[in-house]
C-alpha cells in the first residue's frame, strides 16, 4: 500500500512536470473537455434555474388555488376554440360559496371572483405609467392570493360591498408613481376616476419572467367596473382546503359549474378548470430541448477531447520511449508505467474540468449582474458531475496509450531513437 501511493505520488509529479513543459500543447489538448464541461456545466445550471424560477413563480399562483376562466391555460392563443363561449360572471362566486357551505364534505373553501385588464393607465400629478395591470375582486382576495403588503392594509368588505374608490398596488406601481415619497394615503387617477392608495404589496418579481405581480393595481370589484365597464375578463379563483387532492377539487368544481351553467349530461363543458399542471406540461419540452442539446454538445465536445488526449498521449509515449526502456530496466513495474501515463491523461483532462467550471461559474455571475431576473444557478451537484465526467474521459482516453507504453520491451526501448 505504501509503495502504491509513493508510485502514484511520483506519477503525479510527473505528470505536472510534463504538462508544463508543454503548456499549449496541454491545454489545447485540454479544449474539448473545457467546452465540454462548460456545455454540461451552463445546461444544468439552465435546467436548475429554470426549476427554480418556475417553482417561486407557482408560488404567486398558490399551490391550493384552481382557476375557473373562459379559455384553457394548455391552449393558450387559440381563441377561436372559446370565442363562442359565454362569458362568466362575477357573480358565480357567490353560488359557488353557497354550494360549498351546504357539503361538509366539499373539498372546496371559497371563490373569489376578479375582473382585469392589462391595458390601464395610472398617473399621479405629471407622472403616468402604461400598460398596468389593473384588477377588480372583492376583499376575500388574499385568502387566495400568495403577497405580503409593506405599507397598510387590504380594503375591508364594508369597502368593497360599497365600491369605495380605495387600491393596493404593486411595487413596481409604487415606485413608478412615489418614487421619494411613500405611496400611502395618496390618490393615484384611473381614467378620470381618482383612487387612493390604502396599501403597497411587497415586491414580488415576475411570473415565468413575463408578466410581473409588482404591475398590479387591485380595487373593489364595484369600483373597477365603474372605471372599466362590467364586461371585462372574469376569473373564478377557488381555493382547496387543505389536504384535498387537485384531482377531487377540479371534478367538484366542474360539477358544480355545469350546475350552475345548467348544461345537460353528455354536453361539453363551455368553461375552462385551470392550474399549475398546464404550465409544468408546458415546461417539461422546453427542459427536455435544452438537456437533448446540452448533451449532444457536451458528448461531441468530450468526444473530440477524448481523440485529442488519446492522440498526444501515444504522440508522448514516443517521444519517451528511451525513458520507458531505462525506467523498466531499473526495476519499474508495467503498472507504474501504465499508472504513470493514465495518471497524467487524467491530470490533463481534470485541469481542463477546473477551467470549464471557472468559466461556467463566471458567465452565471455574468447572467446574474446583467439579468437579476433571469433564473440561474449553479450547484455543488454540477461540480461533482463535472469532475467524474473529467476524470472519466481521463480514464477512458489515457488508457490504450498507458497500456501501449507499459508493454513496451526494455531493450527496444533503450535502442529506440
Amino acid at each position: 500500500m505504501k509503495r502504491f501511493r509513493h508510485e502514484t505520488y511520483e506519477s503525479m509529479l510527473m505528470a505536472i512536470d510534463q504538462i508544463r513543459g508543454n503548456k499549449t500543447r496541454s491545454f489545447l489538448t485540454a479544449l474539448g473537455v473545457i467546452i465540454g464541461i462548460v456545455s454540461i456545466t451552463m445546461m444544468g445550471t439552465a435546467i436548475s434555474g429554470i426549476d427554480a424560477g418556475f417553482e417561486k413563480s407557482l408560488s404567486m399562483l398558490g399551490y391550493d388555488v384552481i382557476y375557473v376562466q373562459k379559455a384553457s391555460w394548455s391552449t393558450m392563443g387559440q381563441w377561436w376554440r372559446y370565442r363562442n363561449r359565454p362569458d362568466l360572471q362575477t357573480g358565480y362566486a357567490d353560488r359557488i360559496n353557497r354550494i360549498i357551505s351546504d357539503n361538509e364534505e366539499s373539498t372546496l373553501e371559497i371563490a373569489v371572483p376578479q375582473m382585469s385588464t392589462y391595458r390601464a393607465s395610472a398617473s399621479h400629478k405629471e407622472r403616468n405609467l402604461q400598460q398596468v395591470f389593473a384588477l377588480g375582486t372583492t376583499s376575500d382576495y388574499l385568502r387566495t392570493a400568495s403577497g405580503d403588503l409593506t405599507e397598510g392594509r387590504f380594503f375591508m368588505p364594508h369597502e368593497s360591498a360599497s365600491a369605495a374608490t380605495v387600491c393596493v398596488i404593486g411595487d413596481d406601481i409604487a415606485v413608478g408613481l412615489f418614487p421619494n415619497e411613500s405611496a400611502l394615503g395618496k390618490e393615484i387617477r384611473l381614467k378620470n376616476q381618482k383612487f387612493r392608495v390604502i396599501g403597497v404589496f411587497k415586491k414580488q418579481g415576475k411570473f415565468l419572467g413575463l408578466f410581473s405581480f409588482d404591475n398590479q393595481i387591485i380595487m373593489p370589484l364595484g369600483a373597477f367596473s365603474k372605471v372599466y365597464g362590467s364586461s371585462m375578463y372574469v376569473t373564478m379563483r377557488i381555493k382547496m382546503k387543505e389536504n384535498s387532492q387537485v384531482a377531487d377539487a377540479k371534478e367538484e368544481i366542474r360539477g358544480i359549474m355545469r350546475r350552475i351553467r345548467r348544461l345537460p349530461p353528455g354536453k361539453n363543458d363551455n368553461f375552462a378548470i385551470n392550474e399549475q399542471q398546464a404550465f409544468k406540461s408546458q415546461l417539461d419540452p422546453i427542459k427536455n430541448g435544452i438537456a437533448i442539446a446540452g448533451i449532444f454538445i457536451t458528448g461531441m465536445s468530450l468526444f473530440v477531447g477524448a481523440i485529442g488526449i488519446m492522440n498526444i498521449t501515444f504522440v508522448s509515449v514516443k517521444e519517451r520511449t528511451r525513458e520507458i526502456g531505462l525506467r523498466k530496466a531499473l526495476g519499474a513495474r508495467r503498472s507504474t508505467i501504465l499508472m504513470q501515463f493514465l495518471i497524467e491523461s487524467v491530470t490533463i483532462c481534470l485541469l481542463g474540468g477546473l477551467i470549464g467550471l471557472l468559466t461556467s461559474l463566471s458567465i452565471t455571475i455574468g447572467i446574474e449582474q446583467i439579468l437579476p431576473d433571469f433564473p440561474v444557478r449553479f450547484s455543488m451537484t454540477l461540480v461533482l458531475v463535472s469532475i467524474t465526467v473529467s476524470v472519466l474521459t481521463g480514464i477512458v482516453s489515457g488508457l490504450a496509450p498507458a497500456v501501449s507504453a507499459s508493454k513496451l520491451d526494455p531493450a527496444d526501448s533503450l535502442r529506440y531513437e
